[in-house]
C-alpha cells in the first residue's frame, strides 16, 4: 500500500469513527509544503452535509486517530484543513518498502481491466510521415501505462487496408499495367507471388490517382466498383490487394521497429470483412439500420443534441461498406474478444466519426454498458508557422526522414558537450539514435495530448531543462554513480530516517510513484509521467549536490543514500520506459 493510501485509510477510519463517511479522509500532497506535507480536507464539506462544525468535526477526527507515533504534527488551518507531517522513520520506512518492492509500490488496479489501445492506423500503400507521429508515440505510452498499472493490454495497429484506397490502387496499377492477370475476370490460374509494386511505388500511385477521383467523375466511379469487388471477393483484386498489403506491413514494421512502437496485434480493416454483411443484416433485422436513398444508415441522433448529429453510413447506395462499418465490426469483435476498454488514440477531427461510432454500437447493444469506449484524441505536430509540420519544399515530411534529423541533432548535441567522444563509433550512433528519440518522444509526451504543439528541435534535443536528453543524461549519470560505488566495494542497504532537506525532499518525492501513476490513467495522459520525471530528476540533483555520497563517512547512511539512487534510478527508468524512451548504459 502506497504512504498516501495509508494515510486516507487511517483517515477514513477516523472520519468514520467520527459518523462520516470514510470517503472524506483522502489525504493529498499539501499545497503548502512550507507547512506540512500532506493535508487532508474532507472536513469542511463532509461538515456542511452533516450540520456540524467543521473545526470541530477536524479535531474529532484528530482525536480519533490511531498510532499517532507516525504523525510529526497535526494541525487544523482555516475553516477545518488538516495539515500533516510524517516523521521521518515512517518516510523511511515506506521508502524501504517501494525499493524493496519489484513494482516500486505501484499496486494492483482494482478493478484489472482488459484493455485495447487501437494506435498507428496508417493506411496501405503510404509511407509514414510525420502525421503517424503523434499517434504512434502517444499510443505506445498509454499501452504501456496501462501495462505498468496492472491492466491486460494490447496494442492494436488497425490499419486502413480494405476501403476505397485499395479500389483507387487497384484501376491505377491497371491504369500502367493492364495486362497483368488480375485485371482479367476470366484468369483461372496462379497469381504471381512477388508484387508488381513496390511501397515506394504505391506511394507515388496514391496521391495521382486520388486527384484524379476528385475531377474525374468516371475514375471515381471506377475506384468505387473496384472497391466493391473486392470487397465481393474477386479473386484477382484479393490477389493484388495481399500484395499490396504485405509490402506495406513489410515497411511499417521497419518504420514502427525504428521508432520503438510495438503492436500485439497487426490487424486492419480487413480483419472483420467477414462480419461485415452480417452486422449490417441484423441491424437490418432489429429495425436499426434503415434504408436512405439507398444507403442503410443507423440513426444516432439524440433529443439532447445542440447540433446536427448526421447518422452513421453502413452501406453506400452500391452496397460497398465503408470504414464506419468496419470500425463497428471491430468493436463487435472486441466484445466478443473480452475487452473491458477501448482506446482510439487517433486525431482529434475525428471526433464526431467515433460520437457515431459509440452511439450506434450502444443503441445495437453491440458495447453494454460496462464497456468502455474512448476517443483518446490528440492535436497536431505544428511548425514554426503554427501549421502542420511539413518539408521545407512543402511536402510532408516522412518519419523515416524525420527520425534522421533528430539523430543527426542529437548527435551534434553530443559533440557540443563533449559527451561520449572517445567511444566506439558504433556505440556513438547507438547513444545518438536513443537521445534523438528520446528527444522527440519527450518532446511530444511532454505536451498535454489534446494541444498542438511547436516542433522545436533545438529546445527538443537541449541537455538542460525539462528535455528527454536531460533526463536520459540524468539516469546514466546515476548508473554512473552505481557503477563507481560498486567497483569501491559499497553496497547499497537498509533506507534510514533523513537527515536532510534534500534527501527527505527526494524520499517524498518517489513515494508519490503509484499515484501518478493512477492519475496519469485516469486522464489517458501521459504529459503527467513527463512532468513528474523531470521532478524526479530535478530533487535527485539537489540530494546529490548535498549529500556526497561516495565520500560520506558513516557506512550506514552511505548505504542507504546508495539504496535511494537505486530506487531513483528504478523510477526514472520505468518512467522513461512507460514513455518509451531508451536510457544508454552510458554517455
Amino acid at each position: 500500500m502506497s504512504l498516501l493510501k495509508d494515510l486516507s485509510q487511517r483517515f477514513g477510519d477516523a472520519f468514520e469513527a467520527a459518523g462520516i463517511d470514510r470517503s472524506a479522509g483522502l489525504v493529498v500532497p499539501s499545497q503548502r509544503p512550507e507547512l506540512a506535507q500532506y493535508q487532508c480536507n474532507g472536513a469542511l464539506a463532509a461538515a456542511k452535509r452533516a450540520g456540524r462544525n467543521p473545526r470541530d468535526l477536524a479535531q474529532a477526527v484528530l482525536d480519533g486517530l490511531t498510532d499517532r507515533g507516525i504523525y510529526a504534527s497535526l494541525d487544523i488551518a482555516g475553516p477545518g484543513f488538516i495539515n500533516i507531517t510524517v516523521t521521518d522513520e515512517y518516510l523511511a520506512g515506506n521508502a524501504q518498502a517501494m525499493e524493496e518492492d519489484a513494482r516500486c509500490g505501484i499496486g494492483a488496479p482494482d478493478p484489472k481491466l482488459k484493455v485495447i489501445v487501437d494506435y498507428g492506423g496508417p493506411n496501405m500503400s503510404k509511407s509514414m510521415h510525420v502525421g503517424h507521429l503523434r499517434a504512434s508515440i502517444i499510443g505506445e505510452s498509454l499501452k504501456r501505462l496501462f501495462r505498468v498499472a496492472g491492466h491486460e493490454v494490447d496494442g492494436d495497429i488497425h490499419m486502413g487496408d480494405w476501403g476505397m484506397p485499395i479500389g483507387q490502387l487497384i484501376i491505377e496499377l491497371e491504369r500502367h499495367q493492364p495486362d497483368l492477370p488480375y485485371f482479367d475476370a476470366d484468369f483461372t490460374g496462379q497469381y504471381p507471388e512477388d508484387s508488381p509494386v513496390t511501397l515506394d511505388d504505391l506511394s507515388e500511385m496514391y496521391p495521382v490517382v486520388v486527384d484524379r477521383c476528385k475531377n474525374e467523375p468516371e475514375e471515381a466511379e471506377r475506384a468505387r466498383q473496384a472497391t466493391f469487388d473486392l470487397q465481393n471477393g474477386r479473386p484477382g483484386y484479393l490477389a493484388l490487394w495481399r500484395h499490396y498489403h504485405d509490402v506495406s506491413v513489410a515497411e511499417q514494421k521497419k518504420d514502427f521497429a525504428a521508432l520503438g512502437v510495438e503492436f500485439d496485434l497487426w490487424r486492419g480493416e480487413s480483419t472483420v470483412h467477414d462480419r461485415l454483411a452480417p452486422l449490417v443484416d441484423r441491424l437490418t433485422e432489429d429495425g436499426l439500420a434503415v434504408e436512405s436513398d439507398g444507403a442503410i444508415v443507423v440513426q444516432v441522433e439524440k433529443d439532447s443534441d445542440k447540433t446536427e448529429m448526421p447518422p452513421l453510413l453502413l452501406t453506400r447506395s452500391d452496397g460497398s461498406y465503408l470504414y464506419s462499418t468496419t470500425d463497428l465490426a471491430t468493436l463487435d469483435q472486441r466484445v466478443e474478444e473480452g475487452y473491458d476498454l477501448v482506446l482510439y488514440v487517433v486525431d482529434a477531427r475525428q471526433g464526431l466519426h467515433f460520437e457515431q461510432v459509440f452511439r450506434a454500437a450502444r443503441l445495437a447493444g453491440i458495447a453494454p454498458e460496462p464497456v468502455g469506449m474512448e476517443h483518446t484524441a490528440f492535436g497536431t505536430v505544428n511548425g514554426p508557422d503554427g501549421t502542420p509540420f511539413k518539408t521545407r519544399e512543402g511536402g510532408v515530411l516522412r518519419l523515416a526522414d524525420l527520425m534522421k534529423i533528430v539523430t543527426d541533432a542529437a548527435r551534434a548535441r553530443l559533440d557540443e558537450a563533449e559527451i561520449a567522444q572517445d567511444y566506439p563509433d558504433e556505440e556513438r550512433d547507438r547513444i545518438a539514435r536513443q537521445v534523438g528519440l528520446g528527444a522527440l518522444k519527450f518532446g511530444d509526451l511532454s505536451n498535454h495530448r489534446t494541444s498542438n504543439y511547436i516542433f522545436d528541435l533545438d529546445r527538443f534535443t537541449s541537455f538542460e531543462g525539462k528535455t528527454g536528453p536531460y533526463l536520459q543524461y540524468g539516469a546514466v549519470r546515476i548508473k554512473s554513480i552505481l557503477r563507481r560505488a560498486g567497483e569501491a566495494g559499497l553496497t547499497p542497504g537498509p533506507i534510514v530516517a533523513p537527515t536532510v532537506d534534500q534527501e527527505r525532499g527526494l524520499i517524498l518525492r518517489l513515494l508519490l510513484l503509484p499515484e501518478v501513476i493512477e492519475r496519469a490513467v485516469d486522464v489517458r495522459a501521459p504529459n503527467v509521467l513527463t512532468e513528474y520525471a523531470y521532478e524526479v530528476a530535478t530533487d535527485f540533483n539537489r540530494f546529490y549536490e548535498a549529500c556526497h555520497i561516495l565520500r560520506e563517512e558513516d557506512p550506514i547512511r552511505q548505504a542507504s543514500w546508495l539504496s535511494l539512487v537505486d530506487l531513483t534510478l528504478r523510477v526514472l527508468t520505468l518512467l522513461l520506459d512507460t514513455l518509451g524512451i531508451e536510457v544508454p548504459e552510458r554517455m
